[in-house]
């Protein structure tokens, strides 16, 4: 395959880029504002929804590699496109059924193949291969604030449309949203290979080749462990913070400030995270990371609830919250190349996923069970300790003609 003359022009590949996180990690966001009003319509428990949302996740993880290998080979354009067409036909799915079992499959099963389509993953493929190795961390940290600001717009839009229209209504207006990922992924049509991925002097390593090296490579591992902590620990507080404020008596448009706070913050860190991933080593802000929210966690149990921890709270967890994704994918990036960034990402992502799936089911299991979450607060707290240990050892650097060290 031929490597074209010039990639995707800087301003169009980031705005198109972000526009399509924006919408679809901001709807994804949004979905702990619909825990309650689904289970009391339904008569279902909150495990019965999060469930719905733990498959969402795990089906979103598990297609990753694999719709990343599309991507790879093939570009974003026709990925998005699906992901566009899932995405609608799932919301609508959400917001009409009322049987568990379908709706797991249009909630959990075609918006978490949606997902997988339109997120990241694809996303910063097209970005590893059309901005160069100097710039790529600055521009995935843009990326990934668009998918913060995607939070801070949606999460109020969302409870606005909920309750303006409705519970179900609100899901078929996301729905149409969703449709114009489609139309952006005309800005994001890449020829065969970038200009930044130019051809090794010996031949590149096939999908299966690269694979099972990463797979191998100890620091490949060790960034794939820590990033199943993540993936815990954003899914439980973004499905599950809403009804815990409820639950303390808190008015409705506390978690509701709360996420939208999270989101805004999160533009900032996420900026921070990947400027700062060009001047230090992309490890340290990753351990840094994780220590800080579980010293965050930590005084947001022990303090009393008001209005104004949840805010203090949503504000420090925003500044951390999607800030790991730009070292992340930029480690991958750095230690294995860009040839099979988006399906080597998507298995970083795929143990993302499996933690989400454990911190959305996992924190409704226990809640049904205790009345509570204090358990799943103190198990957050401690995986965030374990994954700021983790990623100290990690290792950046790329071995020569773009092959992977192995050891």
């Amino acid at each position: 395959m031929k490597y074209p003359d010039r990639p995707i022009p800087m301003g169009q590949l980031l705005l198109c880029g972000a526009l399509v996180v924006t919408l679809s990690m901001g709807i994804r966001h949004s979905f702990g504002l619909w825990l309650q009003p689904i289970t009391m319509a339904h008569g279902w428990t909150r495990e019965d929804y999060s469930l719905a949302l733990a498959v969402q996740n795990l089906v979103w993880g598990a297609a990753g590699p694999i719709v990343g290998w599309w991507a790879d080979r093939s570009g974003a354009f026709k990925v998005l496109w699906l992901g566009a067409v899932l995405y609608a036909l799932g919301l609508c799915g959400m917001a009409t059924t009322d049987h568990h079992a379908t709706f797991m499959i249009t909630t959990g099963v075609l918006i978490g193949l949606a997902q997988a389509c339109s997120t990241y993953a694809v996303i910063f493929g097209v970005v590893g291969r059309n901005v160069s190795a100097a710039q790529r961390s600055m521009a995935m940290g843009i990326t990934a604030a668009a998918g913060s600001f995607g939070q801070f717009l949606m999460v109020p839009v969302s409870s606005s449309l909920i309750h303006n229209l409705g519970w179900s209504s609100a899901l078929m207006s996301l729905a149409i949203a969703a449709v114009l990922i489609g139309p952006l992924a005309l800005g994001l049509r890449e020829k065969r290979h970038s200009a930044y991925a130019p051809a090794p002097p010996t031949p590149p390593l096939s999908a299966g080749q690269a694979l099972s090296q990463a797979l191998r490579h100890r620091d490949y591992q060790l960034l794939t462990a820590g990033y199943f902590v993540c993936g815990f620990q954003l899914a439980f507080i973004g499905v599950h913070l809403p009804s815990y404020l409820k639950d303390h008596q808190l008015a409705p448009d506390v978690a509701t400030t709360a996420l939208a706070l999270i989101g805004l913050f999160n533009v900032l860190g996420s900026y921070a995270a990947g400027a700062l991933g060009t001047r230090m080593r992309k490890t340290w802000i990753l351990s840094s990371i994780y220590a800080l929210r579980a010293v965050a966690m930590t005084v947001f149990i022990l303090t009393p609830l008001s209005a104004w921890s949840v805010g203090i709270f949503a504000a420090v967890m925003g500044a951390l919250w999607l800030s790991t994704v730009p070292p992340t994918n930029a480690i991958v990036a750095q230690m294995l190349g860009v040839q099979n960034l988006s399906m080597l990402g998507g298995i970083v992502f795929f143990s993302h996923q499996i933690g989400s799936f454990l911190g959305v089911w996992l924190a409704g299991r226990l809640y049904d069970m205790t009345g509570g979450y204090q358990v799943v607060w103190w198990l957050a707290i401690a995986l965030g300790l374990l994954a700021a240990l983790v990623n100290l050892p990690i290792q950046e650097q790329r071995s020569p003609a773009a092959r992977v060290v192995l050891t």
